[in-house]
Parts: structure tokens; C-alpha cells; sequence
């Protein structure tokens, strides 16, 4: 799945092209990706003809772009491999498009935004946009918490909420009502890098370790922003539909069996929510 870095990056891309765009059509050829859209297709277009992009912002791994009423914004979670791409207007349909949205840009001309999902879990709606502290957001990103590299995530807070949860800290890392944005890749990642054992109790973590933790977080995320996100199948790609490269920079996930980089020693796969865990067992010793 799409994790926070892969998501910023489309944002990041989109953005460009999309702000200040005029919606000239929209095309929904399989009402599977309006599944949060739950007035339906006739709605969703109504609801976008005719208006103008205004921004486009990002939580965890939601996207929307604002209206130009200010009072709604178009929302998209890409699920397990959704794309949204940029495209010439006449280019031909992608292999798994689900909706096509012209625009047009007082600079770049005539676009077409194309929200294609092979797996059908990604989805796309119209949604009222509501204050959350300084920040407008979708309704339906609501019990999303913010993300580490939000400017106004709070860092106390989190420290306080791992003090209340007995959970493994890597499950409470992928608890989107605690923090967002942090998927199976990058827990693993961060973890690693802060030497803290998948399965250390949350609340017994120091402050120290928590403070420690919340920097290797950011900085995972951040040099996986800056090779693209992680790819490792044409599933996720930007919106000019090329792959990150964050895979050639992993520390521990996915290499079961491999040296750690860092001690030399067997880095260990594990199950894990119908997922797998992967860490050192001598960089990373379990504390209880």
C-alpha cells in the first residue's frame, strides 16, 4: 500500500498542474472507485464540473484538492494501487482507469487527471471540508492523526499517548487514530534505525527513546521522499507514472536473512498482522 512518502509525492506532482485548473469533464467508467462517494457517479461530476482546484494537500495517505467554494475538496485514497496520473487530454485510457477528470490551466493548458486502481480498493469523493485546529480537512479525514512531518504534530502529545498503550510499538505505529502516515514499510525502517526491538511495549519506552524514535521516523520518511517513495512493482508510481527508488536504500524491510548493514548479523522476518516484521535481533534486543 501507498505509504505517507509515496502519497506526498503524487500530491507533490499533482500540484502543479492541478491548482488553479478549471474541471472542464469528468468520466467515471467503474463506480467501484467512488465507494466513498456515496451519492454516485451523476453526483461526483456535478459536484466537480465547472469548479476550480484551490490547493492540494495531503494527510497521512489521504490527498484532496480543495474547491475553489472552499467548502469542499476532492478526496482520493489510493487503497493498495491506485494511481493518479497526468496525461495529455486524447491519450489513450491506461490499463486500469476507473475515472478521467479534464482540466484546463491557465498555464499548462489541457490535462486530463486519471485515477486508475488495478486491485479496485482505492476510491475517490466529493467531501465538505471542516477545521481541524488551523487546518481544513475532509470529513472523512477526521480520525486521521496527523503525521511526523505535519509542521503542527506534537510531539508531547505522542509521547503521551505511547505512555497509555501496553501495545507493541510497532503496532501503535500503525495505529492511524495515534499517528499517521507511517506504513509497514517505514515502522520497519525507523525502528531499526532507532535500534528499538517491533515489539517493545509502547509505554516502555524513555522519552529519550520516543524523542530518538520521532527522528528516525522523519528522517526515513524524508530521504524516501527525496528517491521518490518505494516501489517494488508497477503499482506505485508518480504521476508521470515512474517508480521511487527508495527500495535500493532499505535497511531492514524485506531482507529477511540478509546481514544487517549496521552489525553484520542476520536481519530476521517475522509474522506479522497478516504482514511480516523485519529487524535485528542484536541491533534491536527486546526490552520488556
Amino acid at each position: 500500500m501507498p505509504e505517507l512518502p509515496e502519497v506526498e509525492v503524487v500530491r507533490a506532482g499533482l500540484a502543479p498542474a492541478a491548482v488553479g485548473a478549471l474541471i472542464t469533464g469528468v468520466s467515471v467508467f467503474d463506480e467501484r472507485a467512488l465507494t466513498r462517494h456515496v451519492a454516485g457517479a451523476e453526483d461526483f461530476a456535478a459536484r466537480l464540473e465547472g469548479r476550480t482546484f484551490s490547493a492540494a494537500a495531503r494527510r497521512g495517505k489521504f490527498l484532496w484538492l480543495p474547491l475553489d467554494t472552499g467548502a469542499s475538496a476532492l478526496i482520493a485514497h489510493l487503497g493498495m494501487s491506485g494511481q493518479m496520473l497526468l496525461r495529455a487530454p486524447e491519450a489513450p485510457a491506461e490499463r486500469h482507469e476507473r475515472v478521467r477528470i479534464g482540466i484546463e490551466h491557465p498555464s499548462h493548458g489541457e490535462l486530463a487527471i486519471v485515477f486508475a486502481d488495478q486491485r479496485t480498493f482505492g476510491s475517490l469523493a466529493v467531501d465538505t471540508l471542516v477545521l481541524d485546529g488551523p487546518t481544513a480537512i475532509p470529513t472523512q479525514v477526521l480520525h486521521i492523526a496527523r503525521d511526523p512531518l505535519d509542521p503542527h504534530f506534537d510531539d508531547p502529545a505522542f509521547r503521551t499517548a505511547l505512555t497509555r498503550r501496553n501495545s507493541a510499538i510497532k503496532r501503535v505505529l500503525l495505529d492511524q487514530q495515534v499517528v499517521s502516515g507511517i506504513g509497514n514499510i517505514y515502522a520497519d525502517e525507523a525502528l531499526w534505525a532507532a535500534r528499538i526491538h517491533p515489539e517493545t511495549p509502547a509505554s516502555a519506552l524513555s522519552t529519550q527513546a520516543v524523542r530518538r524514535l520521532l527522528a528516525e521516523v522523519r528522517t526515513v520518511l524524508a530521504k524516501a521522499l527525496a528517491e521518490g517513495g518505494t516501489s517494488f512493482d508497477a503499482q506505485y508510481v508518480n504521476v508521470n507514472g515512474q517508480a521511487g527508488y527508495f527500495a535500493h536504500s532499505l535497511n531492514a524491510y524485506g531482507r529477511g536473512g540478509q546481514p544487517c548493514p549496521r552489525c553484520g548479523g542476520p536481519i530476521r522476518r517475522e509474522a506479522f498482522m497478516n504482514r511480516s516484521s523485519h529487524y535485528c535481533p542484536r541491533c534491536q534486543r527486546r526490552r520488556l
